[in-house]
């Protein structure tokens, strides 16, 4: 009987090592699923600031860029706008001074 006792005792041996192995199974699961859950929504939101912090700093240095830039060609615009003006005025002068004088000349002439 001792031999029968043995094989009766291993089946059931073997069902509980079947269960403990789906419990374990099932536990890890649900452990598994916890931490993925509590951890998912922190690593969604790093990988957003990983990967929208480079692209914010990148607009940034484009904007400035951009409004250096601006900047600049207003400056030159101001400079040549500046230059000419001087010019204009410069010929207008010339030209006043040109009809001064031959006004001048054509007084001289009469007079004489």
């Amino acid at each position: 009987m001792n031999a029968q006792q043995h094989e009766y005792r291993r089946p059931d041996y073997r069902d509980h090592s079947d269960y403990g192995f789906a419990i374990g199974l099932l536990t890890g699961t649900f452990v598994g699923a916890g931490l993925a859950l509590w951890c998912a929504p922190r690593l969604a939101a790093e990988l957003r600031e990983r990967v929208t912090g480079p692209a914010k700093d990148l607009g940034r240095r484009v904007s400035d860029r951009y409004d250096q830039a601006t900047a600049r060609i207003a400056s030159a615009a101001e400079e040549v706008t500046r230059k000419g003006q001087d010019v204009r005025d410069g010929v207008a002068d010339a030209i006043a001074h040109g009809a001064h004088e031959v006004e001048r000349f054509a007084k001289a002439a009469k007079t004489r």
